[in-house]
């Protein structure tokens, strides 16, 4: 087999080709949270917060070289954080349901037995203690 035939029956796997729509599926998945925090989630946060704009935030170090200012931009580092948590909340929650749809159903619990068990039980129990 050559190395074409190889990489065709690679890349024709179930696997491969699940995996690959996935990722693409993922990566606008990404973006459509990315824009959730951006322009949704800071906005308000930053309406609550006294008109604090997070992707401004950040902390000067001088200037460099090049006679640009050196800044560490810790707010879009926060946009991050909450991009990260919303994503990780979403994928527990769809997680969660298939997980729900996978597991079968609990068994009920066996019915009592019937009354005369019970009672002959008792009296076993009671000859077996004389």
């Amino acid at each position: 087999m050559g190395m074409g035939s190889d990489f065709k029956e690679f890349a024709m796997k179930g696997n491969v080709v699940d995996m690959a729509v996935g990722v693409i599926v993922g990566a606008a998945f990404g973006k459509i949270v990315s824009s959730l925090v951006e322009n949704i989630i800071m906005p308000a946060l930053s309406k609550f917060t006294g008109g604090v704009n997070f992707s401004d935030l950040a902390v000067s170090f001088g200037t460099g070289p090049n006679g640009k200012e050196v800044l560490v931009k810790y707010g879009v580092f926060l946009q991050s954080i909450f991009d990260f948590i919303i994503i990780a909340f979403v994928l527990f929650m769809a997680i969660r349901a298939i997980n729900r749809l996978k597991k079968p159903p609990v068994a009920a619990a066996p019915p009592p037995p019937p009354r005369q068990e019970v009672l002959l039980e008792e009296i076993r129990n009671l000859l077996a203690k004389r």
